[in-house]
């Protein structure tokens, strides 16, 4: 397992707590990543994203999607039919294994809606950032600002 000294970086920064953590889990996630179920991520514009997840085979009931602390969550696993009979299959090229995906989402970035359709179940995510984080503007204040002018006080 692969071992970083941040310490460094933290000298000049305030409030980057999590930055390790998301390196740690960055480089954890390189080594054992999953290649079931394809996906892809795509950008839609600055706070718009979209996923794909190839699911054949799977129906919505089989389908979870789960969002807490900055990460979402896509597991499938088929409902066990007793009453129906499995198939004989000469070949059988559609994986239906039960899977886990997870995502890790950004600050802000919430999961607006899903929806399942021809094999592919499409999540659409938007990062909405609050009033009270986005940047704004400091005014700088001279006599105004409630400091005494020494030349007056003399």
């Amino acid at each position: 397992m692969r071992s970083f000294d941040l310490t460094p970086l933290f000298r000049s920064t305030i409030g980057f707590d999590r930055f390790s953590d998301l390196i740690d889990t960055a480089l954890k996630s390189e080594e054992v990543t999953p290649a079931y179920p394809p996906y892809n991520i795509e950008k839609l514009s600055d706070d718009e994203y979209r996923i794909a997840v190839a699911v054949a085979g799977f129906k919505e009931e089989d389908l979870t999607l789960t969002a807490q602390n900055n990460q979402l969550t896509v597991s499938g696993k088929h409902q066990t039919k007793t009453e129906t009979k499995e198939p004989s299959f000469l070949y059988k090229g559609i994986a239906t294994r039960s899977f886990e995906r997870k995502f890790n989402l950004a600050d802000h970035v919430k999961v607006e809606g899903a929806k399942l359709a021809d094999g592919l179940l499409t999540i659409t995510l938007k990062r909405e950032v609050p009033e009270s984080v986005k940047p704004r503007m400091i005014p700088i204040n001279g006599k105004e600002s409630g400091l005494i002018d020494t030349k007056k006080a003399n």
